[in-house]
């Protein structure tokens, strides 16, 4: 049985600080890293549970098992990609018909309010999983620029990100905030994260809607000289699509056990508001993990409020941060550094409204 020490060990943090920073800047210095980020994390998945110290067969199973399954059903993400893109291979004519009378039908700016505002919303009750595969679908059909679509599925997967927490079927995260909170003092039940969270994410959702609406919808109807449609997949590429993202689930499954020491040893020690911003390693590390380690039922409603928003906001801003991310990107093949150039200032921006909202009025 393994165990983490008491004290910090300098060699383990040493070691996961350089994987952290790997993590953070080779996807962008090299581009073969770039368009091979699936094995790429898979190794520094390895790498940290290694250094670490922290093998053990329940956590191979955990990282075997979680592309596959929810909780005890069996079926995960893995399933649900493959089944989805087999599905709008074989209804493509239709699939197509349909998004593209609805874009006409609407015009750009209510397509993209509504398209964001629904996925938003919806991922709280279909899953965040379901919401994630329909997203790269309907995007990948989309008469619009390639650039104008990476920038839609971005801020539309921040969306599905916060509204994902609405309740417990939403995403991993919410389901073990709500475990870990059951007993007293706050017997957290289904309509916990909404009752608490909701008046921070049910704007947050909406303001996307409308940023996107307004910020998209003026530059698509300015411009269509470059509308583009994505190749139709084939039955090969689907299942390697799947492959992939079952990769990356269980390299941050491993990842997330990796650094488990770095957050034992050093959160206690962080103030609240510190902590709302060391929260943005989950844009590369898996949020469901942090919130196991970070939640407890000894903490104040405001602590367990700023930790969780930090979590959700930051998980948008690059590939990795959460299951929507990761699923669009490999269906409409966008790059890190493409998902970072509005990820990361859109997060940061998000991240300051929510950080006055939250500690300073």
């Amino acid at each position: 049985m393994t165990y983490i020490p008491t004290e910090p060990v300098l060699s383990t943090v040493l070691g996961l600080c350089l994987i952290g920073i790997t993590v953070l800047v080779l996807p962008f210095l090299s581009k073969k890293i770039e368009e091979n980020l699936e094995p790429f994390f898979l190794l520094m998945g390895l790498l940290s549970v290694t250094i670490s110290g922290l093998w053990r067969w329940d956590i191979v199973l955990e990282a075997l098992k979680s592309p596959v399954m929810i909780g005890r059903v069996p079926i995960g993400i893995f399933q649900v990609v493959l089944i989805a893109g087999f599905l709008i291979h074989y209804f493509n004519a239709a699939f197509c018909r349909l998004v593209i009378g609805l874009v006409k039908k609407l015009g750009h700016k209510w397509f993209i309010f509504l398209l964001i505002t629904s996925f938003g919303f919806l991922s709280s009750i279909i899953s965040v999983i379901l919401t994630a595969s329909l997203l790269a679908e309907i995007a990948s059909v989309l008469p619009f620029s390639k650039k104008n679509k990476k920038q839609l599925v971005v801020i539309t997967c921040f969306a599905a990100g916060l509204g994902a927490c609405l309740t417990p079927l939403g995403e991993p995260l919410s389901t073990i905030l709500v475990a870990k909170l059951a007993g007293p003092p706050y017997q957290a039940g289904f309509f916990f994260p909404l009752k608490h969270f909701g008046i921070y994410i049910i704007p947050g959702v909406l303001g996307l809607a409308i940023f996107g609406a307004f910020w998209l919808g003026a530059k698509m109807s300015s411009s269509r000289k470059d509308l583009a449609m994505e190749d139709v997949e084939t039955t090969k590429s689907i299942i390697i699509r799947a492959l992939k993202v079952y990769m990356f689930i269980s390299s941050l499954v491993l990842l997330g056990e990796g650094f488990r020491p770095l957050m034992v040893w050093y959160l206690a020690k962080i103030p609240a508001g510190g902590l709302y911003w060391f929260n943005t390693i989950s844009a590369v590390l898996d949020n469901a993990t942090l919130t196991a380690i970070e939640v407890g039922p000894t903490m104040s409603l405001s602590q367990i409020t700023g930790i969780t928003m930090g979590l959700l906001i930051a998980g948008g801003m690059l590939i990795p941060g959460n299951i929507p991310n990761i699923v669009a990107a490999g269906r409409l093949k966008i790059k890190m550094r493409e998902w970072a150039g509005l990820g990361v200032p859109l997060g940061l921006a998000i991240l300051s409204i929510y950080f006055i909202v939250l500690y300073v009025l």
